[in-house]
């Protein structure tokens, strides 16, 4: 299996954003690389809605896996998306 070195809320982000940019899907820029590179961060609270979505599976996934082990990588997910708080 394949494990990706991109986060899970950055690649959402960037499908959410080439989505509404990119021309090969509802937006109408031909060349969206740039565009989404630089638009994907102002999509990553709806995508952190998705993954929020996601930490209950449906009956079809918790058939065909850990329900709890799912959950646990989802909030992993939401954890490592917040952004670091720095104290001064």
């Amino acid at each position: 299996m394949d494990v990706s070195n991109t986060p899970i809320a950055e690649r959402i982000a960037r499908v959410l954003a080439g989505q509404r940019i990119s021309a090969n899907a509802g937006g109408d820029a031909a060349s969206a690389s740039r565009l989404i590179d630089d638009a994907w961060t102002d999509y990553l609270p709806d995508a952190l809605a998705v993954l929020r979505t996601l930490r209950e599976p449906d009956q079809t996934m918790a058939a065909a896996g850990d329900p709890a082990i799912w959950e646990t990588m989802v909030l992993a997910a939401l954890k490592a998306a917040r952004p670091q708080t720095v104290i001064l």
